[in-house]
């Protein structure tokens, strides 16, 4: 049954094209459209103003928030990509007001990763996109047509991943961060930085442009260029340029952050490329 709770089938059938398929179990809201060809499936929840291309494929247990528009021919849901996987329950959760461009796809958790692959709002998927199993994909991140991120990432806030970006299993992309296309990321993306290289991703610098944009202080900015220059630029020891960066601009929210980011890593973090 297509259902909001409470008005039924009935209320909705104008916003739901008659080729779409939609599982009994299935629970709409009746302001929810959904085109030609489209198939939902079992246990899927729909938010209030959200709109399913033609074609489009929500297979199950996916939960959408309101406002999101899901282009036609993206498949949201399936199975993982995991050899482990034994069919066990898992889910996908989509906040509000993202956007899922034309076959792009994103798998539901295994129970080696908590079962949940998780998109938070105000997030843009470019087209053929691919968000692996057990990924954790924050607010405003922009992922790039023909990204794909292998099981387990978490991507932070605003992160952006430009076109053809390659994301190794368990890497962390850091908040504010860009990775230039055609990246090859194996270790984390500290936050604020801006990473590139077809080979091995390497450390270019700061986002300087992209936190401007974004508006963040003229100080806070420079304290985050030097905190960068002197973590990875210079050749201190990591741990005596950690303890210079805390000396010199320990004050920044956004630099002790930084160094929160490293000190937590497991993958280990992207550095400079080698003279």
């Amino acid at each position: 049954m297509v259902r909001d709770g409470s008005r039924g089938a009935s209320s909705i059938a104008g916003r739901i094209h008659s080729s779409a398929v939609i599982d009994l179990r299935a629970e709409l809201d009746t302001s929810v459209e959904v085109g030609p060809g489209a198939v939902i499936g079992p246990g899927v929840k729909i938010g209030a103003g959200t709109v399913i291309g033609p074609c489009a494929m929500i297979e199950r247990n996916t939960t959408i928030g309101k406002r999101n528009r899901i282009w036609q021919f993206a498949a949201i849901g399936a199975e993982p990509q995991d050899l482990k996987f034994k069919g066990e329950p898992s889910v996908v959760e989509i906040g509000d007001d993202n956007m899922i461009r034309e076959f792009a796809t994103v798998h539901r958790g295994t129970e080696g990763g908590g079962m949940l692959t998780k998109i938070g709002s105000h997030t843009l998927v470019m087209t053929y996109a691919h968000v692996a199993h057990d990924c954790i994909i924050g607010d405003h991140v922009i992922l790039a047509a023909s990204t794909g991120l292998a099981g387990h990432c978490v991507i932070e806030e605003y992160a952006i991943c430009e076109g053809q970006v390659g994301v190794h299993q368990f890497t962390r992309i850091g908040t504010h961060a860009i990775v230039a296309a055609g990246a090859k990321v194996a270790q984390d993306v500290p936050p604020y930085s801006m990473v590139a290289g077809t080979e091995r991703a390497r450390l270019a610098g700061i986002n300087d442009i992209g936190l401007q944009r974004r508006g963040f202080k003229p100080e806070t900015i420079a304290a985050l260029k030097s905190a960068i220059r002197t973590l990875f630029f210079s050749k201190m020891l990591r741990e005596e340029a950690i303890a210079k960066t805390l000396e010199d601009n320990g004050e920044f929210a956004e630099v002790r952050r930084l160094i929160d980011f490293i000190n937590n890593s497991k993958r280990g973090v992207v550095g400079r490329e080698r003279e």
